[in-house]
């Protein structure tokens, strides 16, 4: 199994979470490689035709939550396809077995698979990892962020207009008038380029590796955000939730413009 350990410390219970997150996580990839660009990969709609949701997603799932049931069968778990098992324990694992179905449902290769480890309520662990790229992302609470190239560092950048960042649209972008349009129109034109990857686990890895000098979006849910929120916060990005009133609002910058970021976002 490819690692990209280097001089971080671990516990023995830090490795076993690890060497878990990377081995359940590569067997699910191989999973959603297996059904990547098929014409007749099965998609259904969640609610409506902007969210949705296809076979990989849940044989991926299948695979993460049936290796945490043998490994950990007293810890909870909270997984986006699957829901929250509402089970009482000092750990819960926060899943996201497709983080950029859109995209992947396209043949797009910016999708990836989004591990968080929270105990007691504190997000520990963040394990992520892109399958057609074959690259890994991981960080611990107070060990830094690492990812393809060793360890992370979020870049420098103090001038907004240098800057590229990215962002996102929430599902009820149709319906909801608080769909992200007038935050976009605001940052586009002070910043070098905005793109937009589709899938916010990426996007916060991203920032954390000095990728992307930014980037915010609306009404993300806990496993979109749990594992690559940690990943930036470890590689030194400042990362702030900044509303409570349309999901998870989330900014993760250059501390150089994250301060301007956030006020044009807000």
């Amino acid at each position: 199994m490819k690692s990209i350990m280097t001089d971080i410390e671990l516990t023995q219970q830090e490795l076993l979470w690890l060497t878990t997150a990377q081995q359940m996580c590569r067997q699910a990839g191989e999973v959603l490689k297996g059904h990547f660009r098929r014409r007749d990969l099965d998609i259904e709609d969640k609610g409506n035709a902007f969210d949705i949701v296809t076979e990989a997603d849940k044989g991926s799932e299948r695979i993460i939550i049936d290796t945490l049931r043998s490994h950990f069968p007293d810890h909870a778990i909270l997984s986006e396809e699957s829901g929250d098992d509402h089970r009482q324990a000092q750990c819960q694992w926060v899943i996201d077995p497709l983080d950029g179905t859109v995209n992947y449902s396209a043949g797009l290769a910016t999708y990836c698979i989004s591990i968080g480890l929270k105990v007691e309520g504190e997000t520990r662990m963040g394990y992520v990892y892109a399958p057609t790229l074959d690259e890994e992302f991981y960080a611990f609470k107070g060990k830094g962020a690492y990812g393809p190239n060793g360890r992370l560092q979020a870049k420098s950048t103090s001038e907004l207009q240098r800057a590229v960042i990215s962002t996102g649209f929430p599902y009820d972008k149709a319906t909801n008038p608080d769909n992200n349009l007038d935050r976009f129109s605001q940052v586009m034109p002070r910043v070098r380029g905005i793109r937009r990857l589709g899938s916010a686990a990426m996007d916060l890895c991203y920032v954390a590796a000095g990728w992307l000098d930014g980037y915010w979006e609306l009404n993300l849910k806990e496993w979109d955000a749990c594992a690559g929120e940690l990943i930036a916060l470890e590689a030194g990005a400042t990362v702030k939730r900044y509303r409570n009133d349309h999901g998870i609002c989330i900014l993760a910058a250059c501390p150089g413009i994250a301060p301007q970021l956030l006020k044009l976002v807000e």
